[in-house]
C-alpha cells in the first residue's frame, strides 16, 4: 500500500471519529438548577421569574434538558410554562425541593391554575412536593364569604401530549390538585394528594382528555379522588387508594346542552376508604347530548363508603336551573365486577336513571356489601341489564 493511499486512510478515520465525537457530544443532556440561577430556598424569596428564565433556557435547548430544583422550599407565584415556541420535546423538570404557593390566596386569586404547562409535548415532572398553602381559602369557602375567590388548581397541563408526572406530592391545593385538560398521552404514578375531608373542591385529579393512565397513587382529599369529565376517552386508573373524598367519579355530566361524552373508562384494584361515594356515574337533572359509555369497574374494595355503588342522573345542587327534568345524558355498558366491601348506609347499591333515557346494558357480576354485617340493600329506577355470579344486595330490576 501506498504512502499516500496509507495517509488518506488515516484522514478518513480521523473525520469519521471526529465527526462521531462531535455528534455525541452535542447530543448531552443539559441541566438548569435554579438555584444556580438565582431562586433562594428559603420558602419567602419569591423565585417565580427564575423559574421562568429556566424554562425559557430549556426550551431553547435543542438537547435534552433537565430544570432541576434541590432541597429547599422555593416561593412561586402563579407561572405558566408555555411550549408554543418550544424548540425541544424532551424537558424534565426534576424536583427534591418543595414548592409553595403564597400564603396569602389573594395574591393569586384571579388565576386558573398555580403551576401551569400548556401547548408542551414530551414534558416530565419528576418528584418533589406542591404545597398550595389552601388551608385559609377553605376557612374562608366555609364560613360562606362572599369575597372568596374559588382559587387556583395546583398543577395543571392543556393541550399537550406525552407528559410524564411520576412521584409528586401534592397538599392542601386551594382547587384542584392535578387538573388534565385536553391532552393526548399522559402518565401519573406514584402520585400522593393530600388535603383534608371537609377541604370544598379539591378534586386529587381532574381528566378531560384522551388516553390518560393513572396508576399506584392514594388521595386524601375534600372532593373527588378523581373526576372524570366531559370528552375523556381511554383512560385507565389501576392500584389507586381513595379516601377521605367523594370517590371516582364519571361525570358530572350533562351540564351543557351540547357536550362531549365520555367512553372507554377502567377503573381497576381500587380501594376506598370512609368516602361518600365508591364509584360513582353522575348526571346533570336536565336536557343534554351527552353520554357515558364502555365504563368498566373491577376489582373493588370498599371499606365503609357511603354509597358503594351508585349512579344519579338527578344531580341539581342548589336546586336551581333543573328541578322536575330529566337528563339527556345516555348511560350504557357499565360493569361492575367483583366489588366487595363494606357500605356505611343500608343502600349499597343505587341505580337512578334517567326517565327520558334509561340505562341500559348494565353488567353486575359478583359483588358481594353488607351494611353493619348484615344484608345491604339495593334501589333501582329505569336500569336495565344483567346479573351474575354471587350478588348481595340482589338487584331486583336487573
Amino acid at each position: 500500500m501506498s504512502k499516500l493511499l496509507i495517509f488518506m486512510t488515516c484522514l478518513l478515520i480521523f473525520v469519521v471519529l471526529l465527526t462521531t465525537f462531535s455528534t455525541s457530544s452535542s447530543a448531552i443532556p443539559v441541566t438548569f438548577n435554579v438555584a444556580d440561577l438565582g431562586a433562594r430556598p428559603d420558602g419567602t424569596t419569591d423565585s417565580t421569574q427564575v423559574f421562568v428564565n429556566a424554562w425559557a433556557r430549556a426550551c431553547g435547548s435543542t438537547v435534552a434538558a433537565t430544570i432541576y430544583v434541590p432541597l429547599g422550599r422555593f416561593l412561586l407565584r402563579n407561572v405558566v410554562f408555555n411550549g408554543k415556541d418550544c424548540k425541544n420535546n424532551n424537558i424534565v423538570v426534576r424536583i427534591d425541593g418543595t414548592l409553595v404557593a403564597p400564603s396569602d390566596y389573594n395574591v393569586i386569586r384571579n388565576v386558573n391554575h398555580w403551576i401551569f404547562f400548556e401547548h408542551v409535548d414530551g414534558v416530565s415532572v419528576l418528584g418533589g412536593v406542591f404545597d398550595g398553602q389552601g388551608a385559609g381559602l377553605w376557612t374562608c369557602k366555609r364560613a360562606g364569604h362572599n369575597g372568596c375567590p374559588n382559587g387556583a388548581t395546583t398543577l395543571g397541563f392543556s393541550k399537550s401530549k406525552n407528559i410524564t408526572i411520576n412521584g409528586v406530592t401534592s397538599v392542601n391545593s386551594q382547587l384542584y390538585h392535578i387538573d388534565i385538560d385536553n391532552c393526548k398521552k399522559v402518565e401519573i404514578q406514584r402520585v400522593r394528594v393530600t388535603a383534608s375531608g371537609d377541604s370544598p373542591n379539591t378534586d386529587g385529579i381532574h381528566v378531560q382528555s384522551d388516553g390518560v393512565t393513572i396508576l399506584n397513587s392514594i388521595i386524601a382529599t375534600g372532593d373527588d379522588c378523581v373526576s372524570i369529565g366531559p370528552g375523556t376517552t381511554n383512560l385507565w386508573i389501576q392500584n389507586v387508594i381513595c379516601g377521605p373524598g367523594h370517590g371516582i367519579s364519571v361525570g358530572s355530566l350533562g351540564k351543557k346542552l351540547q357536550e362531549a361524552g365520555v367512553e372507554n373508562v377502567t377503573v381497576k384494584s381500587v380501594t376506598f376508604r370512609g368516602t361518600e361515594n365508591g364509584v360513582r356515574i353522575k348526571s346533570w337533572g336536565r336536557p343534554s347530548n351527552g353520554f357515558s359509555r364502555n365504563i368498566v369497574f373491577q376489582h373493588v374494595l370498599m371499606i365503609d363508603v357511603q354509597n358503594p355503588i351508585i349512579i344519579d342522573q338527578n344531580y341539581c345542587p342548589d336546586s336551581k336551573n333543573c328541578p322536575h327534568q330529566a337528563s339527556g345524558v345516555q348511560i350504557s355498558d357499565v360493569t361492575y365486577k367483583d366489588i366487595h366491601g363494606t357500605s356505611a348506609s343500608e343502600v349499597a347499591v343505587k341505580f337512578a336513571c334517567s326517565s327520558k333515557h334509561p340505562c341500559f346494558e348494565i353488567t353486575v357480576e359478583d359483588v358481594n356489601l353488607t351494611y353493619k354485617n348484615q344484608q345491604a340493600q339495593s334501589s333501582c329506577s329505569n336500569a336495565f341489564g344483567s346479573v351474575s355470579g354471587s350478588i348481595n344486595p340482589a338487584i331486583s330490576c336487573l
